[in-house]
């Protein structure tokens, strides 16, 4: 029971026998007369005085109930619960369909009999406009009530879209879809950025990545997904970083880099036709209009762009990598492939252009034979040559300057597995349960990973990567 002032107080009631008959985008005027049941909250109210409005809205969108105070005991009795609850309230209402021509689905309803499920007592510091003016920070902190807003609402009806064209699209190219373990005994990249937890007595750590379950399990059944949490303790800062994230896993036997970026290619465009297909309502209402893309995207090699940048005077080396804020220079906003980076940056399990180029070489030399060149960048000399250049079967998906995937030709042979391991500092028992299935055939492949987040995030041009998912975790937030 709620007093929502001296004279007025509300009730909140149960279901019992009541149940929805119809979802919002049911109702037509093929139901003129009919008395339906609808449920959801309060999304807005518009006071006439004697005429009250309210948008009662569902997964689906809103409908209009109309009650006048005019009419008999029960009526007014309407009209003054629903004038005194706030937005938000959650409500069932059991009324006749009638014919309003004014109304964007030519109907509304009007109440016979009302149930008020949940009294919101407080008004909610943001409404369901487009775009909200509050801060991101205070809308997480209300994140269930945020993701009411019809700005977010079309964005997750999309990424709804997204997941599912990505299973059908995968799936209809002999994919299974795995999962793996997110408890792990050591780094699958062999780096820092990782989140220690207690395992009973042992330490352990929540997965960066799948990549090396996934590279087992082509030995069972060539080609794998999987859609689910990576965790990333990187201290970062910025609208595009996130530390738990949705990765679209895939690794696919008797491949190589090539192949596995023509079926990227193949998906990003299954993925943009598909949205196309069933998001023109929501395209239309965030003002956006997917790009026509041709397949396959550009592939500039990463020694091509760091020459490039030398030429436009940014500094840079052969084996920085390359920052975004040098990169949009050069780049469009489109989808694009850097390809064959250096593999000094690359995990131990990236497979180089050529086995010769690191069989032999002690640890951290990056030296091979080939010929020498010298290139300016402002007034320095990049003293490096081509002889100390040995680059990977890898590559990353761009758009623009937010990298969206990763990927690369693996590893196969265990000694040269082992080796790479060795120059990198990796202590080869800590990865003996990954390194003892290559004594049994481990197929050449490839794979990569596709952040889901970016991803949306390039696509739908939102501005911060928090509201391409539903309860964000970063350097700052653990909750809610």
């Amino acid at each position: 029971m709620y007093r929502l002032d001296e004279d007025t107080i509300i009730n909140e009631q149960d279901l019992e026998n009541w149940r929805r008959t119809h979802y919002s985008f049911q109702i037509n005027p093929s139901q003129i007369n009919q008395t339906i049941i609808i449920m959801g909250w309060i999304s807005s109210k518009r006071d006439h005085g004697n005429v009250l409005f309210i948008q009662l809205r569902d997964k689906f969108g809103d409908t209009q109930v109309v009650v006048k105070k005019k009419g008999n005991n029960l009526e007014n009795e309407i009209f003054d619960v629903l004038k005194n609850l706030k937005e938000h309230s959650s409500i069932g209402i059991k009324g006749k369909v009638v014919e309003q021509k004014k109304s964007s689905t030519s109907v509304e309803i009007v109440p016979e009999e009302i149930k008020v499920l949940s009294v919101s007592t407080k008004s909610a510091p943001f409404l369901t406009q487009a775009i909200s003016n509050i801060g991101i920070d205070t809308r997480l902190e209300l994140r269930a009530l945020d993701l009411r807003r019809d700005y977010l609402q079309n964005i997750f009806k999309i990424r709804f879209t997204i997941l599912n064209s990505i299973r059908e699209f995968l799936i209809s190219n002999y994919f299974i879809e795995v999962h793996t373990p997110k408890m792990i005994a050591t780094a699958t990249e062999g780096g820092a950025a990782l989140f220690p937890i207690f395992y009973y007595d042992k330490e352990a750590f929540l997965a960066q990545s799948p990549q090396l379950y996934k590279e087992q399990l082509t030995m069972a059944f060539e080609n794998v997904f999987e859609i689910a949490p990576i965790f990333r303790a990187e201290p970062s800062r910025t609208n595009r970083h996130l530390s738990e994230a949705i990765s679209i896993d895939v690794e696919k036997a008797f491949v190589n880099y090539h192949d596995v970026m023509k079926l990227l290619d193949e998906l990003v465009a299954y993925i943009i036709l598909k949205i196309k297909e069933k998001n023109q309502t929501e395209l239309n209402n965030l003002e956006l209009e997917l790009p026509d893309i041709q397949i396959p995207f550009p592939r500039y090699s990463y020694s091509e762009l760091v020459d490039k940048l030398q030429k436009n005077h940014k500094y840079i080396r052969w084996g920085d990598d390359i920052s975004p804020k040098i990169l949009k220079d050069i780049v469009g906003d489109s989808f694009y492939y850097i390809v064959d980076w250096p593999l000094s940056t690359k995990p131990f399990y990236v497979k180089p252009k050529n086995y010769s180029d690191i069989i032999g070489l002690p640890p951290n030399s990056t030296t091979t034979t080939t010929t020498t060149t010298t290139i300016s960048n402002e007034n320095q000399k990049d003293k490096e040559s081509e002889s100390n250049r040995i680059v990977s079967e890898s590559f990353d998906l761009m758009y623009g300057t937010l990298e969206l995937s990763s990927g690369s030709t693996r590893l196969n042979n265990k000694n040269i597995l082992l080796d790479n391991m060795k120059k990198k500092g990796l202590n080869h028992a800590a990865f003996d349960y990954h390194l003892r299935v290559f004594d049994y055939g481990v197929p050449p492949h490839a794979g990569f990973g596709l952040g889901l987040e970016r991803f949306i995030m390039a696509l739908l041009k939102i501005e911060n990567i928090r509201d391409a998912t539903f309860y964000p975790r970063d350097i700052d937030r653990l909750t809610p």
